[in-house]
């Protein structure tokens, strides 16, 4: 598709909206807004005529709704980009993860309290156009650099040399785990509902998970996941302490880290600036993990749009941390594991389907057999 325009249908009741998105992405000129749909039936009946490379689709229209028409969309088109528009509302992000776990792609939170039409604008294109480039595969990727697998020799598939620098250098291995720290971003609710469930119930070490999404969203997720996992999942909050068994994912618009205190590592949530554009971010949590566990931490970069977590895992990797990355075939976006690997960091790269085992296997081994339970 190098050189042609992105094609996009646009599929929402709204006309205020329909205008809005065409207007945003029209200020691109990689992408093409090829038509619109009222609704998902009249969306259905336009899609064999335009052919279209992504679609956005509305959550909540009459005659059929986005839910209904992914499901009939997946019948015809397995692959196809479709970006959900949601409502950042209960409602809006339970029917979004609805979508998710029916095949959507990715979604954009529609803009609420803005004070202008340009606001508006910039609100949608800072979400819309980026995913869009990256599930069409025209996000920039940083230059590779020769990355060795902890193994020694480099995995199947691993980049060629190349690029300014050597890869980060890693430190005496210390051969145990404390704690397993995951970034994750695009596709990460499917991945995750794969991975987190795959784990069990007497895992020795607490988890820790930043994944993109907004305040509400990482909630709704967190009770989900909780009730398809042998493990306690919850969205983090202030102090809370981290446990065996205990999965904490970072609340939306909060940075994640920890301090040790008198009765254990703690979370600490702040909303300090943005990084890599994105709060929550991977960065600070990789970094914080590396400086309370120092060595002793199995950090895992899965599928997910930009570069954010590689360079929070160099300092992991330097104290003699292990790192796992999620490999091309099995991410939905291959831009955050794909930048780990661009950098050059020693990792091992796993499929989604072999992630759960190797979380577990890296983990338990040097620490012994374990009985405590993940729930009271």
């Amino acid at each position: 598709m190098a050189g042609q325009k992105i094609r996009v249908l646009i599929c929402d009741d709204s006309i205020v909206i329909r205008r809005l998105i065409t207007d945003v992405l029209k200020t691109d000129a990689e992408i093409e807004v090829v038509g619109t749909a009222v609704n998902g039936k009249n969306a259905l009946d336009k899609l064999p005529m335009l052919k279209p490379d992504v679609m956005t689709l509305d959550v909540e229209m009459p005659v059929m709704d986005g839910l209904q028409t992914l499901v009939e969309v997946r019948k015809l088109n397995k692959k196809l980009p479709i970006i959900m528009f949601s409502t950042l509302t209960e409602r809006g992000a339970g029917a979004t993860l609805d979508a998710l776990e029916r095949g959507a792609s990715d979604y954009v939170t529609k803009p609420a309290n803005v004070g202008s039409v340009s606001e508006s604008m910039e609100a949608v294109r800072s979400q819309l156009i980026p995913k869009i480039k990256s599930l069409t595969g025209r996000a920039p990727m940083p230059p590779r650099r020769a990355r060795p697998a902890f193994g020694g020799e480099p995995p199947a598939g691993a980049p060629a040399p190349g690029g300014p620098s050597g890869p980060v250098t890693a430190g005496t291995p210390t051969g145990k785990v404390d704690v397993v720290a995951i970034g994750i971003s695009t596709g990460g609710p499917d991945a995750l509902t794969t991975v987190i469930p795959s784990l069990p119930g007497n895992f020795p070490v607490p988890i820790v998970i930043t994944q993109h999404m907004p305040p509400v969203f990482t909630q709704l997720f967190a009770q989900r996941l909780d009730g398809k996992s042998a493990l306690h999942v919850v969205e983090a909050s202030q102090g809370e302490l981290l446990t065996p068994g205990k999965v904490l994912i970072a609340p939306g618009d909060w940075h994640m880290r920890f301090k040790r205190g008198a009765q254990g590592v703690q979370a600490v949530l702040d909303q300090g600036p943005q990084e890599n554009y994105c709060r929550p971010a991977v960065d600070p949590m990789f970094r914080s993990v590396a400086e309370i566990y120092g060595g002793n931490v199995l950090s895992v970069i899965m599928t997910g749009m930009g570069q954010d977590g590689h360079r929070g895992a160099e300092p992991i990797i330097r104290a003699g941390g292990r790192l796992i990355v999620q490999d091309e075939g099995s991410s939905v976006v291959w831009g955050m594991p794909g930048a780990a690997v661009a950098a050059g960091l020693p990792c091992d790269l796993i499929p989604l389907s072999g992630l759960g085992e190797a979380i577990t296997s890296r983990t338990v081994s040097g620490r012994g057999a374990t009985s405590r339970s993940g729930r009271a």
